[in-house]
């Protein structure tokens, strides 16, 4: 297959090596030192059942579009920060209108697939979610991931009685991904699938941030452990005002779930570590919106988010994004 990766950070640029050693043709589209690091010395990629070294294929977005026809690809992957979606579309938009490649949102939160929708119509668009993955730059072309790493996409908003294009390609991904070492599976209802995603990430992610605590020490201690399952309850709340059935059984279970994980430093923490900007609009807010618009509380989320972003300074020099990091 021949494929696009759009935001070669941590997560894409494991799914990158993956595919590359399995011998599809992957371009990545990256900025910065981690580009300029990819061009000149090639991809190092460490995790604890995989190695890759080697030369590959990296661009920034103005290149992309001189060097490329999108109709080049079978498939474009978005493995950028939800944070970025927007400029980026913005950027890409002329390019991409003019072909008819489908995208694959890789990303956290419920609103990329909506997003891409209004902008190149349902029937391009491929709704997916990355889970049990950790992945992050270590520095510039040197990646760490750790985890299963496992994907789960689907037609959205969800699945035609009907075979059509994007069924046949979805078939394609999921043989080349699994032959690949990549976990993948089909789901019928992706918009359920990235809701059960939504639960744990607002459940954990911007009180991660907000304490500094890693997933294991939020949902072992005796308070924070409450907070936490508190913040999956109104994000089912808010999955539920939007047309999405999760019951108090789907929120013990994505409980269980990552209470059951190593350790692991949430990608909202190691963003406000490194200084790049929050997805707290794209998980916090998704569930706010939500709850708002049918009158619904959510004082969880709502403290936790409005603490984080009282002490989230963008001004301040050390919050500035780290470009090789955040395409």
């Amino acid at each position: 297959m021949n494929l696009l990766i759009v935001g070669a950070g941590g997560i894409g640029a494991y799914y990158a090596a993956r595919l590359i050693q399995a011998q599809h043709r992957v371009v990545l589209a990256a900025r910065g030192r981690h580009l300029q690091a990819m061009q000149t010395q090639g991809l190092r990629v460490e995790h604890e059942t995989f190695s890759f070294d080697a030369r590959v294929t990296a661009v920034d977005l103005s290149a992309l579009m001189q060097q490329f026809l999108p109709d080049e690809f079978d498939a474009i992957l978005l493995t950028l920060k939800a944070t970025a979606t927007q400029s980026v579309l913005d950027t890409l938009r002329p390019w991409l209108t003019a072909g008819k490649v489908p995208v694959i949102s890789l990303q956290n939160g419920v609103d990329n697939e909506p997003l891409l929708s209004e902008w190149l119509g349902e029937e391009r668009v491929i709704g997916g979610l990355a889970v049990r993955i950790s992945g992050h730059i270590l520095q510039p072309g040197r990646i760490e991931a750790q985890g299963p790493a496992q994907i789960i996409m689907g037609e959205w908003p969800h699945a035609n009685r009907a075979a059509n294009a994007r069924t046949e390609l979805l078939h394609r991904l999921n043989a080349g991904f699994n032959a690949a070492g990549i976990p993948t599976q089909i789901a019928s209802d992706i918009r359920f699938e990235l809701w059960r995603k939504l639960v744990i990430n607002n459940g954990v992610n911007p009180l991660s941030a907000l304490t500094g605590l890693d997933t294991h020490s939020l949902t072992h201690h005796p308070a924070f452990s409450r907070i936490v399952y508190g913040l999956m309850e109104e994000t089912a709340m808010a999955a539920n005002a939007d047309g999405i059935t999760l019951s108090r059984a789907d929120v013990d279970d994505m409980f269980e779930l990552i209470r059951s994980f190593n350790a692991i430093k949430t990608s909202m923490l190691v963003d406000r570590q490194k200084g790049r900007p929050l997805e707290l609009d794209s998980i916090a807010g998704a569930v706010l919106r939500r709850c708002r618009a049918q009158g619904l509380n959510a004082p969880y989320t709502e403290l936790v988010a409005a603490l984080l972003a009282q002490q989230y300074q963008p001004d301040n020099p050390a919050y500035q994004e780290t470009p090789e990091e955040t395409i």
